[in-house]
């Protein structure tokens, strides 16, 4: 079996995987590209999935994805040339992601980035095979795709709402539909596209919002004749997780907490060792200066915000436009650098609901061996 990318068809080395019985975890088909295992890692800023990780959740069948965020950490000229060091570096990592599988990529791009457009034209460039795009409606993406790209566009949304309306803009303005869905629900870790007081509210569950999606995406099914594969994400942890929301009709799942206490992520030994410390009961929601809640592990430096300290900062680049730099308590960038490269005096670890759960660090050739089991005996007796 062959599957395509770059333009290019490759024999993938995943036959055994593309072998499935009814207990495997089934192929997550995307456009004219086939997943072996029909899981997405969650794109983890700043400089927590970069091309280590990436290739290595490639290599083992899923679809790697490379965060923008922070993206230019080691770049020289990050304060004195901000846009084109991130672009420099974007660059930089899908070639090295490249270089090391033959497996499938994408990138997470924040619509609320000053350089969203530029980041995702490079990624489009390099011949990225997937786009995902959330923290903010991606109304003009399809703008950006060059003529022949074979890169897919999935948006992120909240909401069957949501994906309504980035489906009739985009057939309207560019007679393109979305080559899928991820629907991300509010337990996910890092920015969550939710108020305070609907995080909790079974309203806003992710397996209510991947439902209304659903009959979205259905319609455009039916209306267009061509499939439209929605993806949950947000707090889906386990094998059996997967196999839940596979069986409400979802196409796959993304997840991203659990790919941090792996040897591959690209983030600092102690910021793993972060997850592996914390109890449930240190997993806060709170408000950061971009003006949306976040999920994080309670700290000694969030414990001095939530007090009401300032911690003193020049902002060199403005890379969220929603920040609020003037009045903000501390530099939202500055502290998930700090954070990344196992600072934690200075800065804090996003995460999602279930970091409280990770135990050791393993391989992620290990952590894909543990979901296939986990789904398999998950499977009704």
């Amino acid at each position: 079996m062959t599957v395509i990318t770059n333009g290019v068809h490759i024999n993938i080395l995943f036959e055994r995987k593309l072998m499935n019985t009814p207990l495997d975890l089934p192929q997550l088909i995307i456009g004219d590209l086939t997943v072996p295992l029909p899981i997405i890692q969650g794109g983890m800023g700043v400089a927590i999935s970069m091309a280590g990780l990436a290739a290595a959740v490639a290599n083992e069948g899923g679809v790697g994805v490379i965060a923008t965020p922070g993206i230019a950490l080691n770049e020289p000229d990050l304060e004195t040339n901000f846009w084109e060091a991130n672009l420099r570096a974007l660059r930089t990592e899908i070639r090295k992601a490249r270089a090391n599988t033959r497996g499938l990529i994408g990138v997470n791009i924040m619509v609320a980035l000053t350089n969203f457009e530029q980041l995702a034209r490079t990624a489009m460039e390099e011949k990225i095979d997937f786009v995902f795009s959330g923290a903010g409606l991606p109304m003009n993406l399809p703008a950006y795709r060059p003529e022949g790209s074979r890169t897919k566009l999935v948006p992120i949304v909240s909401s069957g709402r949501a994906a309504a309306i980035i489906a009739r803009r985009w057939k309207e303005r560019f007679d393109y539909l979305p080559d899928a869905f991820v629907v991300e629900g509010p337990l996910a870790g890092g920015h969550i596209g939710f108020k305070l007081e609907q995080i909790d509210d079974p309203a806003y569950a992710v397996e209510k919002l991947t439902c209304d999606v659903l009959d979205v995406a259905r319609g455009l099914e039916q209306k267009y004749q061509r499939r439209l594969p929605v993806i949950p994400a947000g707090g889906i942890y386990t094998g059996a997780d997967i196999r839940r929301f596979l069986d409400m009709g979802a196409a796959g799942a993304q997840m991203a907490t659990r790919f941090v206490t792996t040897v591959e992520c690209d983030a600092a030994a102690a910021f793993k060792q972060a997850y592996i410390d914390a109890r449930e009961s240190d997993l806060v929601i709170i408000k950061s200066p971009v003006g949306m809640p976040g999920r994080a592990i309670r700290n000694k430096f969030l414990d001095e915000v939530l007090k009401g300290q300032k911690i003193p900062y020049t902002c060199s680049y403005h890379c969220i436009i929603t920040c609020d730099m003037k009045n903000s308590q501390y530099c939202i960038a500055h502290a998930l650098v700090s954070a990344s490269c196992g600072q934690l005096d200075d800065g804090f670890a996003f995460a999602g609901s279930n970091a409280w759960r990770a135990t050791k660090i393993i391989t992620v050739k290990q952590l894909f061996e543990d979901l296939r089991e986990e789904y398999r005996r998950s499977a009704p007796s």
